[in-house]
């Protein structure tokens, strides 16, 4: 219908009817206007929201699901995630050797949670180029412990010599931690390179003596341990052997009900670190881990709070780690916080 015969049958109708036709002659002057508009080009709309989706992204290599690594990288992920600004992507880990090669070689890994003797080793052994130039810290986070979860009849480290141990797949932190600290005390075992889950179900059933596991207490793979299965964690006297690369620590009965005692037993810890690539300055993913450390500090009282893992409550973000060469936005950042 034309205006001009639009506007000669309009005085005919009633006030609802006019307004009626009104409004569907508007509508379908609007469906003839988007019918006839150019269709967005479907491949450049798919560009342009690949490179939204990624232009905040962050990829932070953990540890595996029963660790406290994993636990750690999702408190990240819930606290800093900020729309489009920054999104960091938790990733399971195969433990510490793997998590720098995994920062070293993988595409989209910019972080990784590590311990702080992995360093070192990868120096000693030789295992990568430039690790020293390419492998740098944003923040130490918080002490590991040395958990060895034993069956009957085991009543110290001593006790395992020639017994089958579990430590955790090869390269994984707790392999690495385990070969150290059995050497540093003269002790040879035979050991197993099984997931730690499986390794439990093994100790169970009395196929293995013990396992060895490098974790933040409380580890989940202990919570669902009951006292009348007869495992015990074992004491690990601070001999000096061991204070040369470890520090003291200790477990409680309100860490483990039904594998300590009341009075607590003695063990050693390690230092968990958050690592960066050394990515060059003024580089896209030199500014996107720049982004992840400004967020970190910004929001780090919030990891302090429930529901948020309890070893938050132990990072001090200007502490140093020696051996390692600190992120530079990293370095400033605490620097200004002096």
């Amino acid at each position: 219908m034309s205006r001009h015969d639009l506007s000669q049958l309009l005085p005919g109708l009633s006030a609802f009817r006019r307004r009626l036709l009104l409004s569907m002659t508007a509508a379908g002057a609007a469906g003839e206007a988007a019918a006839q508009a150019p269709v967005p080009n479907p491949v450049a709309r798919l560009n342009a929201l690949t490179a939204r989706a990624n232009a905040g992204t962050v990829g932070l290599m953990a540890g595996g699901v029963d660790g406290t690594y994993i636990r750690i990288a999702a408190d990240l992920a819930a606290v800093l995630d900020n729309a489009d600004q920054l999104r960091v992507i938790a990733m399971i880990g195969r433990g510490s050797v793997q998590n720098i090669a995994d920062i070293m070689t993988l595409r989209g890994v910019d972080l990784g949670i590590v311990q702080s003797d992995v360093l070192a080793y990868a120096r000693r052994e030789r295992l990568f180029p430039m690790v020293d130039r390419l492998i740098q810290y944003v923040s130490k986070l918080y002490d590991e412990e040395v958990h060895i979860l034993a069956g009957p009849g085991i009543a110290s480290p001593r006790d395992l010599a020639g017994k089958a141990v579990n430590v955790d797949l090869r390269g994984s932190g707790t392999a690495m931690t385990a070969s150290l600290l059995l050497g540093a005390l003269g002790i040879a075992v035979q050991e197993r390179n099984e997931p730690q889950d499986t390794a439990l179900e093994r100790l169970r059933r009395g196929e293995i003596a013990a396992l060895i596991y490098v974790a933040g207490k409380p580890a989940r793979l202990f919570t669902g341990i009951r006292a009348e299965e007869g495992l015990r964690l074992l004491a690990v006297p601070p001999e000096p052997a061991l204070l040369e690369t470890y520090l003291p620590a200790r477990f409680t009965a309100a860490d483990y009900p039904a594998l300590v005692p009341q009075d607590g037993i003695e063990t050693v810890a390690v230092g968990a670190v958050l690592a960066a690539y050394g990515w060059p300055p003024n580089t896209e993913r030199h500014a996107k881990v720049s982004r992840f450390v400004e967020a970190l500090t910004a929001n780090f009282d919030r990891l302090l709070r429930p529901p948020r893992h309890p070893k938050w409550r132990e990072v001090n973000l200007a502490a140093v780690v020696p051996g390692w060469t600190r992120f530079p936005s990293a370095r400033q950042t605490m620097q200004a916080r002096e």
